[in-house]
C-alpha cells in the first residue's frame, strides 16, 4: 500500500512539473515586436504558411543633413578665414515612407522600405562690418536636394522590443534646387530657387544604421544614421558626400 501511494506521488509531482514546464515555456516564445509572428502549428503534413508573419507599416520623422568630403573641409577653411562671416549649417528637413517586415527568426528582421528624404546643407554670409551689424544684411544659400531612399534593413532585437539595424541603401535624387535669399532688418529682399539637379549624381549609394524600439501596439520609434558613400558631383569637379541624423516615429501594422 505504501509503495501505491509513493508510486501515485512520484507519478503527481512528475505531471505537476511537467506542466509547469509547458507554461514557462509557452510563456517564453518569442514576441519582441509586432514585426514577428509565429507560423500557426498544424498536424497535417502541409507546411505552415510562411506569410503570416509579414507585416507592412508606415514611418516619419525629422533629419538632419550635412555634406562631408575634402570639397566640404576646403570650404570650410574659406570660410573660417572670413573671421564668422560666412558660415556652413546642417539643413533640417523631413522624411516619410513605408515598409514591409519579413522575419527570418525570433530576432531577425528583413525590412526593406521606401521613403522621400530632405537632405542639404545651408551656407549664410552677412555683411563683414560691424558699423553695419545693425542692419542685419546677409545671404543664404540653402541646398533643399529631395531624395527617394530606398534602404534594405536587417533587425536584430536584442530584448523584447529592443533592437538595432542596419543595411545598405540606394538614393535617387527626386528634386535638386539651391535656394539664395538676401535681406536685412529682418525683411527679405530676395529669394530665388536654382535647378542645379543635372550637376548632381542621380543615384546615390550608402550605408544607414541606428537603434530603436517597436512597442506591442504597433507604435515604435528609432534613430539613426545615414552615411553617403558616393560623390555626390556627376562631374567629380568636387567631392561631397550625403550625411543624415534622424529620429523616426513609426507604425507596423
Amino acid at each position: 500500500m505504501q509503495n501505491n501511494r509513493a508510486t501515485l506521488a512520484i507519478a503527481f509531482s512528475a505531471a505537476l512539473l511537467l506542466g509547469a514546464t509547458a507554461a514557462s515555456a509557452q510563456d517564453q516564445r518569442p514576441a519582441y515586436s509586432r514585426t514577428y509572428v509565429e507560423a500557426p502549428s498544424t498536424h497535417s503534413a502541409a507546411p505552415a504558411n510562411k506569410a503570416d508573419g509579414v507585416r507592412f507599416g508606415i514611418r516619419a520623422g525629422l533629419n538632419v543633413a550635412d555634406w562631408s568630403g575634402d570639397a566640404v573641409q576646403g570650404v570650410q577653411q574659406l570660410l573660417d578665414l572670413t573671421d564668422g562671416a560666412v558660415t556652413r549649417q546642417q539643413r533640417p528637413g523631413f522624411h516619410a515612407g513605408a515598409y514591409v517586415s519579413l522575419p527570418l527568426g525570433p530576432r531577425f528582421t528583413l525590412e526593406p522600405g521606401v521613403q522621400y528624404a530632405e537632405k542639404g546643407v545651408v551656407v549664410t554670409g552677412k555683411l563683414p562690418l560691424e558699423q553695419l551689424d545693425f542692419l542685419n544684411a546677409k545671404a543664404t544659400a540653402t541646398a533643399r536636394m529631395g531624395y527617394i531612399d530606398v534602404p534594405v534593413l536587417l533587425k536584430g532585437y536584442l530584448t523584447r522590443g529592443l533592437y538595432l539595424y542596419a543595411g545598405p541603401q540606394a538614393s535617387y535624387l527626386a528634386t535638386g534646387k539651391v535656394r539664395v535669399a538676401a535681406g536685412a532688418l529682418g525683411f527679405t529682399a530676395f529669394k530665388q530657387d536654382f535647378d542645379v539637379r543635372r550637376y548632381f549624381r542621380s543615384i546615390d549609394f550608402g550605408v544607414t544604421g541606428g537603434a530603436g524600439y517597436q512597442f506591442a501596439n504597433g507604435l515604435g520609434l528609432s534613430a539613426g544614421y545615414d552615411y553617403g558613400l558616393s560623390s555626390l558631383d556627376d562631374s567629380n569637379r568636387f567631392d561631397a558626400q550625403n550625411r543624415v541624423v534622424k529620429a523616426s516615429l513609426n507604425y507596423t501594422f
